[in-house]
C-alpha cells in the first residue's frame, strides 16, 4: 500500500469491487465466523430445551445488536471520523488527545482500550479454531477427542508461518471469505425455509420482552449476544487499508445479509425441534456436506485469526512510533503492502498465550466466558471518543451529540456490565493481559519522558559549539557525519561528546532529527526541513507519521537535493546508546519503575538496527543517564 493511496477511495468500479472482496479477508474474518458459536452460547443460558419465546428473543437481540453496533455505530458514524484516513482507537486517540489538545486522561483511557485488543487477539484464534473443529462430533462423537490436539497444531502452524509473510496467501483470503459468506447464507436460507416465521424476530419487542422477563439471567445473556459483534472494531481499525467505501459495500451487500440469514436459519431449526446440544451451526449443514463444511470453517477461522495477528502487529508499530512501546524488530514481509509486517516479539508472546488458553480452557464453550469483555470495554471507550469527536470535529450541539453517543453508551455499557459478570469464569484473562500491556506502555513512556528531560537539561547551546569550531582547536577531517539527535536547536549530545573526547569533527556534518507526528501519513511538502547552520554544517528535521517507517537513505537523498553537502558514499552515522541508572539524590522516578524501564531498554532493538543503518558505518556512543 503506497503512502499516497492510503485512505483514498478506489476510483474505478473494478477497483472498488476488488477492494471490497479483499476487505472480506482482512476486515470481516472475526465477525464473519461468529455464527459458529454465538447463538449456541446464547441459548446455553436458557437450558437444553429453549422455547419459542427464548429462541426468537435471542435472535432478535442478535439481529438488533448487529444493526445498532456495526451498521449504525461503526459503519455509518465512526467511519466518518478519521485521522487522515486512519481509523481505530489509537488513531482516534491521537486525533482528539494529542493533535487537538493535550489530554492525558483521554490518552490513558484509549491506550488501555488498545491494550485490551491484545487480549482479544489471544482469545480470538483459540475460540474460532476450536469452534470450527468441534463440528466433527456430528460426524462421529469419538472424533471429539482429537479436536484439542488438532486445534493446537493448527494454531502452532499459524504462528510459525508468520515470519515468512502472508502476501501470497493473503491474495486468496478475500475469495475464500466470499465463498464462506455465500455458503453460510445458503445454509441459513435452507434453515429459514423450514420455519419462515422465524423472521418475526425482526420485531425488537421480542428481544426486549426476553430481557425484561428474564431477570438477572436475561441480563447476563447479553454477554453471549455480544459475541456476534466482537469483530466490529476491526471495521474501524482497518479503514486506512481500504478506505470506508469498500468496507461499507462489503458489509451492506455481503456480510450483513449473510449473517442475518445464518442466524435466522439456526434459530429456525431450533424452532423446528433441532436439539441445541453440540454446535447448532453445523446442524444446518446436510450430512454429506458436513466434512467439507468443517474444512471451510476451519480455513475461515484461520483467516480470522490471521487478521487479528496482523492487526496486533500494526497496532504495535503505531505504539512504537508514538513512543508508547520500546523499539522492536519489525520486518517488512512484502513490498506489496505497508501492512505486511512481522513483529517477532509480539508473534511469539501471542502464540504462547493463545496456546495456553486453547489447552487450558479446552472447549469453545469455556472460552466464551473469557471472550467479549476486552472488546466491549474498547467499544465503550470508542463511544466516549466519538462523543468528543462529534462535538469538536463535526461541531454538533451537545444535545445532538449526547443523544447519538448516549445510545451507543447505553448499548456498550449494558454489554460491558453483562460481560463483567463473567470475570471469574475466565473474563479475568483478557483483563490481566491488557493490564500487563498497559503497564509496559505506561512505564516505557514515563521513562522515555524522563530520559528526554535529562538530555534537554544537559544540552550545550549550538552557538557555543559553533564558536568552538571557529576557534581552530577542533580538527576537521575528511568525510561526512550524520548525528541523530532529539535536540532541535541545541548541540546534538552525541556530537558534543564526540568533539570533546576526540577533538575532531568531520568536514561535512548533518544533525538529523526524526520526528513522529500524531498523524498517520505526512504531507510530502512537510516531510523535511533543512537549515544551513554554518560552513558545511546543516540541521535537518525529517517528519513522519506514526504509520511510516523512516527510510534513512531516502531522507539523506532528500537532504542532498536541498543543498546539504554530505557525501552519501562516505558517511558515518553517530547514535547514542544510553544506559539508564537511578538518580543518586532519590528524586527521580521510583526505583521499581526505573528498573523495569532499564530492563525494557536493554531488550529493545538497537536504534541502528531499527533504522536499518549499515553496520559498518555506525558509531554508537554510550553514556549513563540518571532518571
Amino acid at each position: 500500500m503506497s503512502i499516497e493511496a492510503t485512505g483514498a477511495e478506489p476510483q474505478s468500479k473494478r477497483g472498488l469491487g476488488l477492494a471490497s472482496v479483499a476487505a472480506l479477508g482482512v476486515v470481516f474474518g472475526d465477525i464473519g465466523t461468529s455464527p459458529l458459536y454465538t447463538l449456541k452460547t446464547v441459548l446455553d443460558y436458557t437450558g437444553p430445551h429453549p422455547d419459542a419465546t427464548a429462541t426468537l428473543g435471542a435472535l432478535s437481540l442478535i439481529l438488533w445488536t448487529l444493526f445498532l453496533v456495526t451498521t449504525v455505530k461503526y459503519v455509518n458514524v465512526a467511519m466518518r471520523i478519521d485521522n487522515d484516513g486512519e481509523g481505530g482507537i489509537i488513531a482516534l486517540m491521537t486525533l482528539l488527545g494529542v493533535r487537538r489538545h493535550q489530554r492525558p486522561l483521554i490518552v490513558a483511557a484509549a491506550l488501555f482500550g488498545a491494550a485490551l485488543i491484545y487480549g482479544d487477539g489471544a482469545i480470538t484464534p483459540a475460540i474460532s479454531v476450536l469452534s470450527a473443529l468441534e463440528g466433527v462430533e456430528q460426524i462421529a462423537p469419538s472424533l471429539q477427542t482429537y479436536v484439542l490436539p488438532a486445534a493446537t497444531l493448527i494454531l502452532l502452524a499459524l504462528f510459525a508461518a508468520q515470519p515468512f509473510g502472508t502476501a501470497a496467501i493473503g491474495r486468496a483470503f478475500g475469495p475464500i471469505m466470499l465463498l464462506w459468506f455465500a455458503v453460510i447464507a445458503a445454509l441459513g436460507a435452507y434453515g429459514v425455509i423450514q420455519r419462515p416465521s422465524v423472521f418475526a424476530a425482526v420485531n425488537p419487542l421480542y428481544g426486549l420482552e426476553y430481557l425484561s422477563n428474564g431477570g438477572l439471567q436475561g441480563f447476563l445473556v447479553l454477554g453471549g449476544v455480544f459475541l456476534c459483534v466482537t469483530g466490529a472494531e476491526a471495521l474501524y481499525a482497518d479503514m486506512g487499508h481500504f478506505g470506508p467505501t469498500p468496507i461499507r459495500l462489503s458489509w451492506s451487500l455481503i456480510v450483513f445479509p449473510a449473517l442475518i440469514l445464518n442466524y435466522a436459519g439456526q434459530a429456525a431449526i431450533v424452532l423446528a425441534g433441532a436439539p441445541t446440544e453440540g454446535n447448532i451451526f453445523y446442524r444446518l449443514c446436510p450430512t454429506p456436506l458436513l466434512t467439507p463444511m468443517i474444512v471451510l470453517a476451519t480455513v475461515a477461522t484461520v483467516i480470522a485469526s490471521q487478521s487479528i495477528i496482523t492487526g496486533a502487529f500494526s497496532m504495535t508499530r503505531q505504539a512504537i512510533q508514538l513512543g508508547w512501546l520500546p523499539r522492536m524488530a519489525i520486518t517488512q514481509t512484502s513490498a506489496e503492502g505497508y501492512g505486511q509486517i512481522y513483529v517477532g516479539a509480539v508473534n511469539w508472546i501471542l502464540m504462547i498465550v493463545t496456546l495456553g488458553l486453547t489447552i487450558g480452557f479446552g472447549k469453545s464453550d469455556n472460552l466464551a466466558a473469557a471472550y467479549g469483555i476486552a472488546v466491549s470495554a474498547t467499544m465503550l471507550m470508542t463511544s466516549v471518543l466519538l462523543f468528543i469527536a462529534m462535538r469538536e470535529v463535526w461541531g454538533w450541539p451537545i444535545a445532538g451529540a449526547g443523544a447519538v453517543a448516549g445510545l451507543f453508551l447505553i448499548v456498550d455499557g449494558a454489554f460491558l456490565a453483562a460481560n463483567l459478570a463473567k470475570v471469574m469464569q475466565g473474563g479475568w484473562v483478557p483483563l490481566l493481559l491488557a493490564s500487563i500491556v498497559y503497564g509496559v506502555m505506561w512505564i516505557w513512556h514515563r521513562g522515555a519522558t524522563a530520559v528526554r528531560d535529562q538530555v534537554i537539561a544537559q544540552q550545550t547551546p549550538l552557538s557555543a559549539m559553533i564558536t568552538e569550531l571557529h576557534s581552530g582547536k577542533i580538527a576537521r577531517v575528511p568525510g561526512s557525519a550524520v548525528f541523530f539527535t532529539r535536540a532541535m536547536d541545541q548541540t546534538p549530545p552525541v556530537m558534543d561528546w564526540h568533539v570533546r573526547k576526540n577533538r575532531a569533527l568531520h568536514e561535512s556534518v548533518l544533525a538529523l532529527t526524526l520526528t513522529v507526528l500524531s498523524i498517520p501519513w505526512t504531507d510530502p511538502d512537510e516531510r523535511l526541513t533543512v537549515q544551513h547552520v554554518d560552513d558545511k554544517f546543516w540541521r535537518a528535521e525529517a517528519r513522519r507519521g506514526f504509520m511510516e517507517h523512516p527510510d534513512i537513505p531516502e531522507i539523506l537523498k532528500e537532504c542532498k537535493a536541498t543543498g546539504v553537502g554530505i557525501d552519501l558514499d562516505d558517511v558515518t552515522f553517530y547514535v547514542g546508546a544510553e544506559t539508564i541508572v537511578p538518580r543518586e539524590d532519590g528524586k527521580g522516578i521510583p526505583r521499581w519503575q526505573e528498573a523495569l524501564f532499564a530492563a525494557l531498554g536493554r531488550n529493545a532493538e538497537r536504534i541502528s538496527d531499527y533504522l536499518d543503518l549499515p553496520c559498518d558505518q555506525v558509531v554508537e556512543i554510550g553514556r549513563e543517564i540518571e532518571i
